[in-house]
């Protein structure tokens, strides 16, 4: 099943579209698939010879360059005219038994020297304008590399995310000034921001360690997320055997999400993802994904800094 990334907006991988179109959703009434030319013409032939109707609304088509965007007149009965460039940028077509799921099919290969950034506007414009007008499934042949860079890239301009991960990708240590201060590195960093801002901190919300109660975050390091659907952002999860995940009666997020700390040695290293440790006593907290972590609420944050409200006690500071 597809894995929901956003609200209405999901990824999966070429059988997830297949079944899609094949069984119904009402989730789905948008697929862009990135697939090679060879591949995009999976809803017609698939597998064992089942075709799954599809009606074309349009195809555009791009000069050698990249640029320019092939006009109406270049096109007779929806076919390229002599006249057209060579390059297609994208197609447009309703497909699946009476669905009406419009699909966009991108053609690009699975390799390392293909360029997307011909294609992230109108991806980006058929994203946006799916989520709008109900849920999309962004798909690739396995689901793990063609359709994560275009919702990634999609994010980062949707959400105005930066690229401050870039370094971790490649596993570099960072400069430990993108971090936040470690408020527990000593006692008297709540006083120094007391005494220069004029604000009353005696009663600020504080995070500790819940073995050695070393102070690990303060209220203002907290990064605040819109609460997800419960129970049913989890419904990818599900299996013949029911949902693993019940969410109903939990009142509120088991987690808290926090900035990037100095006291985070895994981040610091440059790693892409893994534990937080307390910085005195080693002893587990949370973890940490510079893609994202979904919270037991059902949304999903990147990048997430995750401390356990079971591994931390809430007190002041």
């Amino acid at each position: 099943m597809p894995h929901l990334v956003r609200e209405r907006l999901f990824i999966g991988n070429i059988g997830d579209a297949a079944e899609v179109l094949q069984l119904g959703t009402s989730d789905i009434t948008h697929m862009l698939s990135v697939l090679s030319s060879e591949s995009i013409s999976f809803f017609s032939e698939w597998r064992s010879g089942l075709i799954i109707p599809s009606k074309e609304i349009k195809k555009v088509y791009v000069g050698g360059t990249g640029c320019d965007l092939a006009s109406e007149s270049d096109y007779v009965d929806g076919s390229k005219s002599s006249l057209s460039p060579e390059k297609l940028l994208y197609s447009l077509e309703y497909a699946g038994n009476g669905l009406k799921v419009e699909r966009m099919a991108v053609p690009l290969r699975d390799m390392e020297n293909e360029d997307l950034l011909d294609y992230l506007n109108v991806c980006y414009d058929f994203i946006e304008r799916g989520r709008k007008e109900g849920s999309v499934l962004v798909h690739c042949f396995a689901g793990v590399s063609r359709s994560a860079a275009i919702i990634t890239a999609y994010l980062m301009r949707n959400e105005q995310l930066s690229l401050e991960g870039e370094s971790y990708n490649r596993g570099e240590k960072i400069n430990i000034s993108k971090l936040g201060a470690d408020p527990g590195l000593s006692r008297e960093v709540a006083s120094e921001v007391q005494s220069s801002q004029q604000v009353d901190f005696s009663h600020a919300r504080a995070y500790r360690c819940k073995k050695c109660r070393r102070l690990v975050a303060l209220l203002e390091n907290v990064v605040d997320h819109i609460p997800g659907e419960g129970e049913t952002s989890f419904d990818w999860y599900k299996r013949k055997s029911g949902n693993p995940f019940n969410k109903s009666e939990e009142p509120e997020c088991s987690s808290i999400f926090v900035e990037p700390l100095r006291w985070m040695t895994g981040v610091e290293e440059g790693a892409l993802e893994g534990k937080l440790s307390c910085a005195h006593c080693e002893a587990r907290l949370g973890y940490f994904n510079w893609s994202g972590i979904q919270c037991s609420c059902g949304s999903w944050i990147t990048p997430a800094f995750q401390l356990h409200k079971s591994r931390v006690d809430i007190s002041t500071v």
